[in-house]
C-alpha cells in the first residue's frame, strides 16, 4: 500500500482512516491523497532564483557578523578583561 519512505506512508495511512470513517458514517464522499514532491519539473530559472537569493543571504550575513567579534573584543579591551 505504501513504499518503504516514511514520507509516503502517512499520506497514505491518513487517506485510509479517513475514508472508513466516512463509510462508517454513511457518507458518499471520498478523499483522494497525492504525495508528490514540490517541485516535480527542473526548471533552472528557479534554482538560479534561490542559489542567488541564498548567496546573498550569506553575503549579508558574512558582512554583519565580524563587527559583532570586533566589538566583543573592544568592549573587554576597555574594561580591562583577561581570559585565563
Amino acid at each position: 500500500m505504501c513504499s518503504p519512505e516514511p514520507v509516503n506512508c502517512f499520506p497514505v495511512l491518513l487517506n485510509i482512516l479517513s475514508n472508513t470513517f466516512l463509510r462508517l458514517f454513511n457518507s458518499t464522499a471520498r478523499f483522494r491523497v497525492w504525495s508528490h514532491l514540490f517541485y516535480v519539473g527542473e526548471n533552472p530559472e528557479l534554482k538560479h532564483y534561490i542559489f542567488f537569493g541564498l548567496f546573498t543571504f550569506m553575503l549579508v550575513l558574512a558582512a554583519g557578523l565580524p563587527p559583532l567579534f570586533a566589538m566583543s573584543s573592544v568592549e573587554d579591551y576597555k574594561v580591562k578583561s583577561t581570559s585565563c
